[in-house]
C-alpha cells in the first residue's frame, strides 16, 4: 500500500506540473492585458512603463521561470484589475463553490443511489422503466438548457426563487438542482447496472437462504459490493464538478464562486487571477483523484495486487 501511495504522489507532482506550465504558456497566447485593463488610450511610454510594471517586459522563457519560482516560493502576484493578491482573491471564492458543490453531491447521491437501486429490483416491471426514461431524459438534457427553463418558471413566472447570489438558502435550490440533474441521471444508471451484476451472484442467493429480510441482503450484501463501483464513478463526477462543472452554472446564477472568477479572469485577462484559480482548480482534481484511487485500493484489494503492492 505504501508503494502504491508513492506511486500515486509522484502521479499527483508530474500532472500538476504539466497543468501549471500548459496554463502559463495558454494565458501569454490571449493577449497583452494592459491593452484591455487601460485600452488604448495611452502613450507608448506609458503602456512601456505598466508592461515593465507587471514584469511583461521580459521574454515568455523568464516570465516562465519567475512564475515558476514565485510558485515555489508561495508569492502568486496581484490582481491586474483588483490590485489585490490573487490569494486573497481566490480564497474569498472557495468557500461558495464548495458549499455548492457540498449541495450538489448530497442531492444527488440522496436521489440517484434509492432510484438505481428500485430500477434493478424492478427492472421488469413498469416503475423500473419509467426510472430509466427519466434518467436518459436528465442526461440527455444540457445543464444550461435546465437553467433556462427553471428560471422562466421558478423566478420569472411563479416569483419563488431568486437568481442572483447566494444569500439565503432559496439561492441554493436552483443552482443544485442544474448542477445535479446530469449528475443523478448518470449515477442512476451507474448503480442500476452495478446492482444488476450482483444481484444474481452466489453470496446474495446463501443470504436469502438464511432466511435474512430482503432489505438488509439488498443493502448490506448488495450495496456494499457494488459500491466498489460506484466509489470510482463519484470520484469521477466530483472531480469533475470541481474541474469545469460549476462554470457554467455559477456564470448563470451570478455565483460568487471559482467558476465565474475563471470566467471573469479569462476575459479580463487577468493573468495572475486566472493563472492561481487554475491551480487551485487543479490541485482540488487531483487530490480527488489521488483519494479515490486509494480509497479504491484499500476497498479492492485485488488492485494492489495487481499493481505490485
Amino acid at each position: 500500500m505504501l508503494t502504491y501511495t508513492l506511486r500515486t504522489l509522484a502521479r499527483m507532482a508530474v500532472t500538476l506540473f504539466v497543468i501549471v506550465s500548459l496554463v502559463f504558456f495558454a494565458t501569454r497566447l490571449s493577449g497583452n492585458p494592459v491593452d484591455f485593463v487601460l485600452g488604448q488610450g495611452i502613450t507608448d511610454e506609458d503602456r512601456r512603463l505598466l508592461i515593465a510594471y507587471y514584469g511583461l517586459d521580459g521574454s515568455v522563457w523568464s516570465q516562465y521561470w519567475h512564475y515558476l519560482a514565485s510558485i515555489a516560493s508561495g508569492e502568486f502576484g496581484l490582481s491586474f484589475l483588483e490590485r489585490r493578491p490573487v490569494a486573497d482573491i481566490v480564497a474569498e471564492r472557495i468557500w461558495p463553490s464548495l458549499k455548492l458543490l457540498l449541495s450538489t453531491l448530497a442531492l444527488t447521491i440522496s436521489v440517484s443511489v434509492p432510484m438505481g437501486i428500485a430500477a434493478a429490483i424492478y427492472r421488469t416491471r413498469v416503475s423500473g422503466s419509467v426510472i430509466m426514461v427519466l434518467a436518459f431524459l436528465g442526461y440527455a438534457v444540457p445543464n444550461f438548457v435546465l437553467a433556462i427553463l427553471l428560471i422562466l418558471v421558478l423566478a420569472y413566472w411563479l416569483n419563488w426563487l431568486p437568481v442572483v447570489g447566494d444569500g439565503s438558502v432559496l439561492h441554493f435550490i436552483m443552482p443544485t438542482l442544474v448542477m445535479s440533474g446530469t449528475l443523478i441521471a448518470a449515477l442512476t444508471r451507474f448503480t442500476r447496472n452495478a446492482m444488476l451484476d450482483v444481484l444474481g451472484q452466489d453470496y446474495m442467493r446463501t443470504a436469502r437462504a438464511k432466511g435474512l429480510p430482503e432489505r438488509l441482503v439488498i443493502l448490506k450484501h448488495g450495496l456494499r459490493n457494488a459500491s466498489i463501483t460506484l466509489l470510482s464513478v463519484i470520484g469521477l463526477q466530483i472531480a469533475g464538478l470541481a474541474a469545469a462543472g460549476s462554470v457554467v452554472v455559477e456564470s448563470i446564477f451570478a455565483w460568487p464562486g471559482i467558476g465565474e472568477l475563471l470566467v471573469r479572469s479569462a476575459i479580463t485577462r487577468d493573468y495572475p487571477v486566472l493563472q492561481f484559480g487554475v491551480l487551485a482548480v487543479a490541485i482540488a482534481v487531483i487530490v480527488i483523484n489521488a483519494l479515490v484511487d486509494l480509497a479504491y485500493a484499500y476497498a479492492d484489494p485485488r488492485i494492489r495486487l495487481a499493481k505490485g503492492t
